[in-house]
């Protein structure tokens, strides 16, 4: 009897063990993704809803979604908020583990269904950039952190992104940027497509492997998010960022 206890107590333990080790394992996360979308004063109704509907559509593409739910057992994490001047930061989608096609319909769904927060009329990034740090600081455990911002104007008020990565917060961050160019020609008052995404490669994209693209206007950005999504979803090597 006393052998058949000690059997008995081993096979608990084994079995505790496994449940805990499958627990982690279920936990882990690959990729913690922050979106950030730009809703200054130069984005009228029609481009905010390309955009958010634009965003909602991109994650719910197949391509996209066989990314996310690679069946690798290490999940994404997924935020997104809008931003505009140094006093709007607004998160429409906080924290979520896309382990499920629910769960990311639930994201999907939100996003959507959101509609637009009173913002300011300026062009903070740094300011967004900053906020973006501080909500993947409840992401540490995850091996790839990228914040991923939206925009079609540069910093106009508020710290640059400069003086934002000057302070350490970035060290294990990736920013990559979808850059939402207008006009082709230059003209008074108007930055081209090209002069915005040179601005954006320059100032605001960082970490070794970061990247811009260019949407052409809102009408394109379903398709041009979608092609970023698919770019930042590749599965990091051994569970290792670059940085």
């Amino acid at each position: 009897m006393r052998a058949r206890a000690v059997f008995i107590t081993g096979l608990g333990a084994f079995c505790f063990l496994l449940g805990v080790a499958i627990s982690a394992q279920a936990q882990t996360c690959r990729l913690a993704l922050v979106l950030a979308l730009d809703v200054s004063g130069s984005v009228d109704p029609q481009e905010y809803a390309q955009q958010v509907n634009g965003l909602a559509t991109a994650l719910d593409h197949p391509d996209v979604r066989a990314q996310i739910l690679d069946g690798t057992g290490a999940h994404v994490s997924l935020a997104v908020f809008e931003w505009s001047s140094r006093n709007h930061q607004y998160v429409l989608q906080p924290w979520i583990a896309l382990t499920s096609d629910a769960a990311l319909n639930s994201a999907i769904n939100r996003i959507r269904n959101h509609r637009k927060v009173r913002a300011g009329l300026k062009t903070a990034l740094g300011t967004a950039l900053s906020f973006g740090a501080s909500l993947m600081k409840q992401q540490s455990r995850c091996w790839v952190k990228t914040i991923d911002v939206s925009g079609d104007g540069k910093n106009n008020i508020g710290v640059t992104p400069a003086q934002i990565y000057q302070t350490g917060a970035f060290s294990q961050i990736t920013v990559n940027a979808l850059v939402i160019g207008g006009t082709d020609k230059s003209a008074d008052g108007i930055t081209t497509k090209a002069d915005l995404l040179a601005y954006f490669e320059a100032h605001v994209i960082h970490g070794r492997s970061s990247f811009a693209m260019i949407a052409h206007g809102y009408a394109d950005y379903a398709d041009a998010m979608r092609r970023k999504l698919i770019r930042e979803l590749q599965l990091p090597v051994l569970g290792q960022s670059d940085h």
